[in-house]
């Protein structure tokens, strides 16, 4: 889906956007766009309302500014007007009275209130109040109301009163009077504003719109002072209660329409969540109301660019003031005559469908952009709102309409640091064994020579021995003990060798073995031992599993963990160990139980660190289970182990079924 990043009215400042998603959550348009983190203002989607400029408190937002256009083009030109929006005392509260005086300072040869606009549109409206009786009328001076229905709720198009607003009347009135050459700048409060003036509908009207933070950064650069000029009046035609515009409900006291609390004719809306409230109310033609007058901000007086400290009662107070010290002074005869003279000026305007909602997309791409962040169930959906959307739905709605990007989810990326520390810190642990099974290496090299010679004494004697009562045909079972102790022997010498290789990193020998068989083994050299006498071995599996592996070593790797398991039911009376072997078609899982003493949390810790030993002295020397996890890694597998002191223990082995070409890989390596 194309997306249009394009400068408009509002565009962001990418260098100091910090993903904060206000931005996103007070858009009512959702014309923010977050990509790699930045939250970006779809120009084609933007309906200039400004909320996000307000809400920003990186200052990341930039307005569309028409400053160097009012100083290079229009000042220059000596026939240009300012029209002032009546909300200015608010932005100058200190010095409104002066305000008009600074404006002809800087070189503006009409200054006049626009207000006087709002004087001329409010008699359109007390007409079509009064010969409206079939639908509802919505009010149109606000241009971020206009934007809003353009864009998003094209169907309310009918309902908006055909009118412009009074910055445009206001504009028209100063061209057809003093000439269309008349250069008219508006000033105010609001953003929206240069989107309105520059629509084909109205562009004959006004040549450039600056807001009060506009005009406070020319008075600097003209380095005008309002506290050292004198008070002043505004030129003519004066205003009336026009001036009464930037509060709610203005527009109705000027147009002489009953706005009376048990009124069911007149509906006054203000603020952006009303608003939205209201079109959803219309459009679901729950709404009886014959006239609608809407403000998208809390009255003009809290507009985004009004750059005024002063609470929103504070503000008020101060327009009532304002129009109370200059209304009376208004001459209402030549007011009546402006208004008269003027009954042919052009007050009406059209508007355009400019339909940008996108297609609602269907519901099982909605279930799996959710369940890519791991919400498969409402239970999951956790609707914090820290990615700017109230809901989850709604979030994973804006992905599939390209407005937002999945990392954008505060709770899913946290859950993705959690397991990326514990992966972290899983793999410091494998480095620190890989440390300390390194020392095994050491010490395996400067006692090896020491170990084999004995055993090879060993091994040579009991071999002469097995000889000799072969030829005295001897009993059976001597022999065969005999061949046993030839046998172990060979596999400590093969341990000490398998050892050295390891901590070399040598190669395993890798060969198809059956686990099941090799576990049979393994409990036939056990059973035998004077420990295991009282042990019941619990494990019947007779089908074959195969594996890949190095028969050897795996089997050290048993031998092991099950001696260590006998070794536990020393002092118990019931003795059992439960083997059980499972398959799928990646991993062979093996699981040794015992019911023996058990491993406190804290030594379990320490349990596959060399030469660390809970056994008596002389028993054991802390290598077995460090050598059996060295050699579990090298198959690519898993050991891990369950234990409650009092309650046994559990050691868990999970082995890859086939794993030779990646072992070759690391072997080449």
């Amino acid at each position: 889906m194309k997306t249009d990043l394009s400068t408009g009215i509002v565009s962001t400042i990418s260098q100091k956007c910090r993903r904060c998603y206000s931005c996103v959550r007070d858009c009512p348009a959702k014309a923010i766009r977050v990509v790699h983190g930045q939250a970006f203002v779809l120009s084609d989607r933007c309906i200039s309302c400004g909320h996000c400029v307000k809400v920003c408190s990186q200052e990341a937002k930039s307005v569309e500014s028409d400053v160097e256009k009012t100083i290079q083009e229009l000042l220059k030109s000596k026939n240009v007007a300012a029209i002032v929006a009546p909300s200015f005392p608010v932005s100058f509260p200190d010095n409104y009275k002066k305000f008009p005086a600074a404006l002809r300072k800087i070189g503006f040869g009409i200054v006049a209130e626009t207000a006087f606009g709002a004087d001329l549109v409010s008699k359109k409206y007390q007409e079509i109040f009064e010969n409206n009786h079939n639908s509802v009328v919505i009010s149109s001076p606000c241009p971020a109301v206009i934007n809003f229905i353009e864009k998003f709720h094209h169907e309310l198009i009918p309902n908006l009163a055909p009118v412009v607003s009074p910055m445009i009347a206001m504009g028209r009135y100063m061209k057809e009077n003093y000439g269309p050459d008349l250069k008219v700048v508006f000033i105010g409060p609001c953003i929206a504003k240069k989107s309105e003036y520059a629509k084909s509908e109205v562009s004959d009207a006004v040549d450039a719109v600056l807001t009060f933070k506009e005009i406070k950064e020319i008075l600097k650069i003209f380095d005008v002072k309002l506290e050292s000029l004198e008070n002043s009046s505004f030129d003519p035609p004066y205003a009336n209660l026009g001036k009464t515009y930037p509060l709610a409900g203005g527009l109705l006291k000027t147009s002489e329409i009953s706005n009376d609390l048990l009124a069911k004719e007149v509906i006054v809306v203000e603020g952006m969540k009303n608003v939205e409230e209201i079109f959803d109310e219309l459009k679901n033609n729950r709404i009886n109301a014959r006239f609608i007058d809407i403000l998208f901000c809390e009255g003009c007086i809290n507009g985004p660019a009004i750059d005024s400290e002063l609470n929103r009662f504070a503000k008020r107070e101060k327009i009532i003031e304002y129009v109370d010290s200059t209304i009376q002074h208004v001459d209402k005869n030549v007011w009546r005559s402006d208004l008269y003279n003027s009954r042919e000026l052009k007050l009406s305007r059209t508007f355009r469908n400019r339909n940008q909602r996108r297609p609602m997309p269907p519901d099982d791409k909605i279930k799996e952009i959710l369940s890519s962040s791991h919400k498969y169930t409402k239970q999951d959906e956790l609707n914090c709102g820290a990615c700017g959307y109230p809901t989850c739905r709604e979030y994973a709605i804006a992905i599939a309409k390209d407005l937002a990007e999945p990392e954008m989810c505060l709770p899913f990326l946290i859950e993705k640091l959690e397991n990326a520390y514990l992966e972290l810190k899983e793999t410091q642990d494998q480095l620190q064994s890989a440390e300390k099974l390194a020392s095994i290496g050491q010490l395996a090299a400067g006692i090896a020579h020491e170990i084999n010679n004995p055993l090879g004494t060993i091994m040579l004697y009991t071999s002469m021995i097995k000889r000799e009562l072969e030829k005295c045909d001897k009993s059976e079972q001597s022999i065969e003990d005999l061949r046993l102790v030839i046998e172990e022997a060979n596999r400590c010498k093969s341990i000490v060798a398998n050892l050295l290789n390891f901590a070399r990193h040598g190669k395993l020998k890798i060969a198809k073995i059956d686990i099941v068989g090799l576990i049979h083994e393994v409990l036939r050299i056990i059973k035998v031992r004077q420990d295991s006498e009282s042990v019941v071995f619990n494990f019947n599996e007779n089908k074959s599993i195969y594996i890949d592996g190095d028969q050897d070593q795996l089997k050290q790797v048993l031998i092991n963990i099950i001696s260590n398991a006998v070794e536990s039911m020393e002092e118990i009376q019931v003795k059992i160990i439960t083997i059980i072997v499972s398959s799928s078609k990646e991993n062979c899982s093996i699981e040794v139980k015992d019911t023996g003493t058990g491993i406190s949390e804290e030594n379990q810790k320490k349990l596959f660190t060399p030469f660390f030993t809970t056994k008596k002295m002389g028993k054991g020397t802390g290598l077995g289970l460090a050598i059996s996890y060295g050699i579990v890694k090298m198959h690519r597998g898993d050991i891990t182990v369950k234990s409650e002191p009092g309650f046994g223990s559990t050691f868990g082995l999970r082995l890859p079924v086939t794993q030779s070409q990646h072992i070759q890989i690391l072997q080449e390596l």
